[in-house]
C-alpha cells in the first residue's frame, strides 16, 4: 500500500481536485455523507437501507448517500480510492482489513465520538478488535463464529444424547463424530480448503496466539496450543477415520452437500451458514446447533468483525460518526444480524436477538459463542496476509494430506514467518 506520508506532496499539490472529489458539498449548507457498503444478501441489503431511510428521515441537514460495492476486490478499491482521495466518507469493512488503513493514517479516531454506553456495551475482545495505537478505528457491526451443525437423526440411531449444555468440548465432538461414523456414513465433514482462518480463529481455546508483540517486532510461536487443532483434525481424520476425507480439500460452502445427503452427521462451519441451510437443506433434514465449542482453555474464538470507520479527509468526520453511533444501537444491529445470519457485536444486541428469536434454526447456540469471543493478536501484524497465502495454507493442506508430518508443519509455520518478517 502507498502510505500516506508517501501520498501526502501528491495530495498537497492536487488539494483542489481533492476537496471537489471529497463529498458532503460545502460545510454551510445540508452535507451528503457517502457510505459505501459491501452488504450483499438482499435480506441484508434491505435491512442497511431501512437503517439509512430512518437516520435521513431524522437528519435533514446531515443525509446519508449508500454507495454500493461487495466484496470483491475491496482492498485494493480501498487503495485506489485513498490514494485518489475519492474514498467515501463511511467506509464498511472488516477489522483485519482496515487495521492497515488505520496505521497509515488513513482512517479518523473514533475514541471521542464513541459513547460511553456504546463501549461498555461492546466486550472487551471485540472492542479490542478495532483499536490500533489506542484509536478506536472502527465500530464493529458483525461478527461470525465457528460452530457445529449436526443431523439429529443420526446422532439419535447412533444412541448419542444431543449434548445441550452452555459448552461441549472437542474432545466430545470427537467421541460423537466416531460413533455415528458407521453405515457408510461419517461423523464429521469439515471444509478445509483454506484451514488458515479456522486454525487460528479458533486457536485461543487451545491456549494458542500465533503472534505477539506489533510492527517489526512482531514474532511468532508454534507451540502446543496453535498445534492443538491441526493435529486433533488430523487424528480424527487419519485414526479415527471419522472425518469424510473429500471434505479437508472443499470449501466450507461445498461441504454443505455430504451433510444434506445424510453422508455427515455433522459439520463445522461459519456460522452464517444457519441461513443458507435454513434455506437449502431438505425438508427432512433434522438439524440443529451444538453448543460452543471448548478447548482446555474455554470456548474462546478469535474475534474479526466488520467494521463502520471514517475516512479522516472526510469534510464531516462528526456527522459520520455520529451516524455509525445511530447505526449500531441495539435495535439497529439485532435487525442488521438478524438478516445476515450473524452475531451482533454488543451485548445488548445479542440478547435482543436471542429474545426474539429463541432456538429457531440454532440461534440460541450461534448467539452464545458471541460471548466467547476475544482479541485476535494477528489482525495488527503488517505481514500476516502474506504468511497465511504463502506459507501457513500451503503447509497446513500438506499436513491434512499427511504429506508431512505435525514437526514439520510447525517448523514450516515459524521458519516461513521469520524469512518474510525480516525481508
Amino acid at each position: 500500500m502507498t502510505s500516506r506520508r508517501t501520498f501526502l506532496g501528491a495530495l498537497f499539490l492536487s488539494s483542489s481536485l481533492l476537496m471537489a472529489a471529497c463529498s458532503g458539498g460545502d460545510e454551510s449548507g445540508p452535507a451528503t455523507l457517502t457510505f459505501q457498503s459491501l452488504s450483499d444478501q438482499p435480506a441484508a441489503i434491505e435491512a442497511t437501507n431501512k437503517i439509512v431511510d430512518a437516520w435521513n428521515q431524522q437528519h435533514p441537514e446531515a443525509r446519508v448517500q449508500v454507495v454500493p460495492a461487495g466484496w470483491d476486490g475491496v482492498y485494493d478499491k480501498l487503495i485506489t480510492q485513498f490514494n485518489a482521495g475519492t474514498a467515501p466518507d463511511i467506509i464498511h469493512y472488516e477489522a483485519a482489513g482496515v487495521v492497515p488503513f488505520a496505521k497509515d493514517g488513513y482512517l479518523a479516531d473514533l475514541s471521542p465520538y464513541l459513547s460511553e454506553q456504546k463501549r461498555a456495551d461492546i466486550p472487551k475482545g471485540v472492542l479490542d478488535s478495532v483499536t490500533a495505537d489506542g484509536k478506536v478505528i472502527g465500530y464493529p457491526t458483525e461478527l461470525q463464529s465457528y460452530v457445529v451443525f449436526a443431523n439429529k437423526g443420526l446422532l439419535q440411531r447412533a444412541g448419542i444424547e444431543i449434548p445441550t449444555g452452555p459448552t461441549m468440548t472437542w474432545d466430545q465432538l470427537r467421541e460423537i463424530a466416531k460413533a455415528t461414523t458407521k453405515d457408510g456414513a461419517y461423523g464429521l465433514g469439515w471444509g478445509l480448503s483454506s484451514p488458515t482462518a479456522a486454525f487460528v480463529a479458533l486457536a485461543p481455546g487451545f491456549g494458542g496466539q500465533y503472534f505477539h508483540g506489533s510492527g517489526d517486532g512482531t514474532t511468532i510461536e508454534v507451540g502446543q496450543g496453535e498445534m492443538a487443532l491441526p493435529e486433533l483434525v488430523n487424528q480424527m481424520a487419519f485414526q479415527d477415520r471419522s472425518i469424510l476425507p473429500v471434505t479437508l480439500t472443499q470449501s466450507g460452502s461445498k461441504a454443505l452437500a455430504p451433510f444434506y445427503a445424510g453422508q455427515v452427521a455433522m459439520t463445522v462451519q461459519g456460522s452464517y451458514q444457519a441461513a443458507n441451510i435454513a434455506k437449502d437443506a431438505p425438508k427432512d433434514l433434522d438439524w440443529t446447533v451444538l453448543p460452543p465449542l471448548a478447548g482446555p482453555a474455554g470456548p474462546a474464538q478469535a474475534a474479526n468483525p466488520q467494521t463502520l470507520s471514517v475516512n479522516v479527509d472526510s469534510k464531516h468526520v462528526e456527522k459520520s460518526a455520529e451516524f455509525i453511533e445511530f447505526f449500531t444501537s441495539t435495535e439497529n444491529l439485532a435487525a442488521l444480524n438478524e438478516a445476515d445470519a450473524l452475531i451482533p457485536p454488543t451485548t445488548s444486541a445479542r440478547e435482543a436477538l436471542a429474545q426474539k428469536l429463541g432456538s429457531q434454526n440454532g440461534w440460541n447456540a450461534i448467539l452464545a459463542t458471541g460471548q466467547h469471543l476475544t482479541s485476535a493478536p494477528y489482525l495488527f501484524v503488517d505481514k500476516y496476509a502474506q504468511w497465511k497465502d504463502t506459507v501457513a495454507t500451503p503447509a497446513y493442506q500438506r499436513f491434512l494430506a499427511q504429506q508431512t508430518d505435525a514437526g514439520a508443519l510447525a517448523k514450516e509455520l515459524s521458519d516461513g514467518w521469520n524469512s518474510i518478517a525480516h525481508k
